[in-house]
């Protein structure tokens, strides 16, 4: 049986692994694009299952406990913006979060807590300093891969490319003022789909942008996209978020 084991250096909230993270793990065990829905916060530093099922579908499981499933799934996300490495880092200053205000200062992806090396520190922003009355704000943020994050090839392993591209679909979920959003809402990620064309190196130039989609009640839709430094695509992702209690989004209760 295939096991799993999440580390507190890949957390999220503070008892659970970061999403875009666990999901990129899950989807190593798909053939191709895969799309993968969190069922349960998925703990840290204990063995969990990962189960293929007989029509190919993947379970993480904790005895039990379904926390995850993951499957293949086409994943076909165009018109996506272009942004230089100069832009994106410019909107990272206006990022809407510091180290007082995260809800989440310790989370893997976008923890402003978290050091250099440690974290991978995308703080996205939006692009423009104002929002236009109706219309979506893209966010973007600049990112360059820390060595510890290559895999066996050289290149930065796919489940980090996964959560570089989860949590800046959260932020731009959240400042999207055209669907309603506060800027003050709590989101806890609960599907995301992935399609990996190339992965960076460390130390790369890149840049991470996202977009808010659409909204049906409490779940917030968007996509991302990891660009070079050339502005070419190197990744896209979908994501749905769910609008939580702050309570649910630390784990303490479902």
């Amino acid at each position: 049986m295939v096991s799993l084991v999440i580390d507190r250096r890949f957390r999220g909230p503070p008892n659970s692994g970061n999403g875009g993270y666990v999901c990129g793990c899950l989807a190593r065990h798909v053939a191709g694009d895969a799309e993968v829905t969190l069922r349960a916060p998925p703990p840290l530093e204990r063995p969990l299952d990962v189960l293929t099922k007989a029509d190919g579908a993947i379970e993480l499981r904790e005895k039990d406990e379904l926390l995850a499933t993951a499957r293949a799934a086409g994943i076909d996300v165009s018109d996506v913006p272009r942004v230089s490495y100069a832009a994106a880092e410019e909107a990272v200053g206006r990022t809407p979060y510091d180290e007082q205000t995260h809800n989440l200062p310790g989370c893997f992806v976008c923890g402003p807590a978290r050091g250099h090396g440690d974290g991978l520190r995308i703080f996205a922003g939006p692009l423009q300093a104002g929002a236009v009355p109706g219309k979506p704000v893209v966010f973007a943020a600049s990112w360059m891969p820390h060595g510890s994050l290559s895999g066996e090839d050289g290149h930065v392993a796919p489940e980090f490319v996964w959560a570089a591209l989860d949590c800046p679909t959260g932020y731009c979920s959240v400042g999207a003022r055209h669907l309603g959003l506060n800027g003050d809402e709590t989101v806890l990620l609960g599907r995301m789909a992935a399609r990996i064309d190339r992965r960076p190196r460390p130390g790369d130039r890149c840049v991470v942008v996202a977009w808010p989609t659409g909204r049906e009640g409490r779940k917030l839709f968007a996509e991302s996209a990891l660009l070079d430094a050339e502005q070419e695509v190197l990744a896209t992702a979908r994501a749905t978020w769910l609008l939580v209690d702050r309570q649910v989004q630390l784990g303490a209760s479902a």
